[in-house]
């Protein structure tokens, strides 16, 4: 019994030993932190929560905490909601009103961030098998704003659509008419309304606002759709809601000038999910009877 109770007792010592020269070496040794990839986790501007970047973009890059749909590129919104095989229009309209000061470089800047070459791609397509045309516009291209080469594609699409018969769907983004365009972007706002004016004598057009949709843009095409959906909590309006209420001289409403707010108003018809703009513009097409 005593060799036993000796033996457990030498176990017990040599067991703090190594423990000791265990702690020791942990000690000594060097803990480099492990770095985590800038890809692996997104953030949400709205409620600040961090989430997977898979499911992220598996959920159309719309956050899975709150919803808060984010902004996204012209060429990810025609993944969206495109099938495969469209076909980009109107490439080589080139811009003839350059000449305001550092306004080529702010363009050569904004073709890196954004990939494209203007604030809207035009292509033709179908979506579920429908044939459509249709125009996104990219803020991440100038925050979207409307300059002649803008004006002059929307204007074109509108043409092709009355030529085809098919009907026209745009995706708006915009900051407003390019300032460094000077009267000849605002010129737009007249040209791409009467455009559209003739296109709906002819066929069906349907306005798809996201945020934000503001300026010239949500004064000329982007408010005389026969059908105008919107993303939940897009911001859509003229003036920014400080300079409205400094004029008037009034508190305006918290929810003013988002996607909800609009559609109390009636200014809009439906505000839909990003994940369900696929599936509802298949059925508006199929109700107006386009095959």
């Amino acid at each position: 019994m005593e060799n036993l109770f000796n033996k457990r007792k030498e176990e017990i010592i040599q067991f703090n030993k190594d423990l000791e020269e265990l702690n020791l070496r942990k000690k000594e040794r060097k803990i480099v932190p492990k770095e985590v990839p800038d890809d692996l986790m997104a953030k949400c501007p709205e409620c600040n929560k961090f989430m997977l970047m898979d499911d992220f973009i598996l959920n159309h890059k719309v956050c899975t905490n709150c919803g808060y749909h984010t902004r996204i590129g012209a060429k990810e919104r025609l993944m969206q909601i495109m099938d495969l095989g469209y076909k980009e229009l109107f490439t080589k309209i080139k811009n003839n009103y350059q000449d305001f000061p550092g306004y080529m470089e702010k363009l050569d800047k904004a073709n890196e961030a954004s990939s494209i070459d203007e604030s809207i791609i035009c292509v033709s397509g179908k979506i579920n098998g429908i044939r459509a045309l249709v125009g996104v516009m990219d803020s991440f291209f100038m925050m979207g704003s409307m300059g002649s080469v803008c004006g002059e594609k929307v204007t074109l699409l509108c043409e092709m659509a009355i030529e085809k018969k098919l009907p026209l769907i745009l995706f708006t983004c915009s900051g407003g008419a390019r300032m460094q365009e000077g009267i000849i972007s605002l010129f737009q706002m007249a040209k791409t309304s009467q455009a559209i004016a003739k296109l709906k004598e002819n066929g069906l057009y349907i306005a798809v606002l996201t945020d934000p949709t503001t300026g010239g843009v949500s004064a000329s095409f982007a408010s005389l759709a026969d059908i105008t959906l919107a993303e939940p909590n897009a911001l859509i309006g003229f003036a920014g809601k400080r300079v409205i209420e400094k004029t008037i001289k009034e508190t305006l409403p918290e929810e003013f000038q988002t996607a909800e707010f609009l559609l109390e108003k009636g200014y809009i018809d439906q505000i839909v999910a990003r994940k369900d703009l696929k599936q509802t513009l298949t059925l508006l097409l199929k109700l107006h009877n386009y095959k």
